[in-house]
């Protein structure tokens, strides 16, 4: 697949400040320029994810991953799994994370986390009374209402990303541990 929409030019200062974070501009907000309110209240937004911490990074970064890999947003699977390791978390677990159903490094917390973002992807959205009294219970309620408008807006960027023809910039071959792929229901490999 390739971009939809042609990238726009962003401003001399925001392009460096990207570079300088991340390496490199990522497609998603060269895309999203061509509406600079729309791309600046995303930055905005997506900035604030960043400061809040009533939930643990590891499960919204899981669940950010697991979201990635069913809706098929290659570059969100590839920059959360890149972000992982720059926060310090598990990369082999991180790595199992499109593997999650079949892979045994996760916790009973970690899979009910990883189950719950797949359930609020689903369309409609599946997410049963006993997974999120069962959260609710071991998270608390801060944390569970973080972690849903956590997955509520990967939601959102992953199909805005994938609508718009974004595919995966290589991030993640910085890792020093390969990213699973995701097994879809007949047992094959999908590309996400």
């Amino acid at each position: 697949m390739s971009l939809r929409v042609p990238k726009a030019e962003l401003p001399t200062e925001l392009r460096e400040n990207m570079i300088k974070q991340l390496g490199e501009v990522p497609e998603p907000v060269e895309v999203v320029w061509h509406n600079p309110a729309v791309a600046t209240s995303n930055l905005e937004f997506s900035g604030k994810l960043g400061e809040w911490d009533a939930a643990d990074a590891s499960l919204k970064s899981f669940a950010h991953m697991a979201v990635a890999a069913q809706v098929g947003c290659s570059w969100c699977l590839d920059v959360g799994y890149f972000q992982a390791q720059n926060q310090n978390l598990d990369l082999a677990k991180a790595s199992q994370v499109p593997r999650w159903r079949t892979s045994e490094v996760f916790t009973p917390l970690e899979r009910d986390v990883l189950e719950y973002a797949e359930a609020m992807t689903n369309t409609p959205p599946t997410v049963t009374d006993e997974l999120y009294a069962s959260l609710l219970d071991r998270l608390g309620p801060a944390a569970m209402v973080e972690l849903t408008a956590y997955i509520a807006f990967v939601n959102m960027a992953t199909r805005n990303n994938n609508a718009n023809g974004v595919t995966s910039q290589g991030y993640s071959d910085a890792c020093e541990i390969p990213l699973a792929t995701r097994l879809e229901p007949s047992g094959t490999a999908s590309t996400a």
